[in-house]
């Protein structure tokens, strides 16, 4: 793996792992920006334990070949169905979640780059 991927790879898996723990504890920014894209409450502890499962994959990858890409994938899935969500809600606030899904694109490129 080369150090781009590698570096990307653990600055997203913090970030996701960050976001995850924003779910845990419902951090108002968190919980503010799920409302407006019409998540259920219910789902949080799914949605924390998703983003944490993505999180450490990205970071196992980093020593076992091809859980990173694995988990990469499944990151711009769980992304891109955040956006779909957005959508359906009619919130046209895509920053955060963009963010994440360029984010998850990058990462997946660089890795299967490596």
């Amino acid at each position: 793996m080369d150090t781009a991927a590698a570096v990307v790879s653990i600055v997203f898996a913090l970030m996701c792992l960050g976001s995850a723990a924003g779910k845990v504890v419902r951090a108002a920014p968190v919980q503010d920006n799920l409302s407006a894209a019409g998540v259920p409450d219910s789902w949080y502890p799914g949605l924390a334990a998703l983003l944490a499962l993505g999180g450490a994959g990205l970071l196992v990858g980093l020593a076992v070949e091809g859980v990173g890409i694995a988990a990469a994938i499944a990151l711009v899935a769980y992304f891109v169905g955040g956006v779909a969500f957005h959508v359906r809600a009619g919130d046209r606030n895509f920053g955060p979640v963009g963010l994440y899904l360029a984010l998850s694109i990058a990462t997946l490129v660089l890795l299967l780059l490596a």
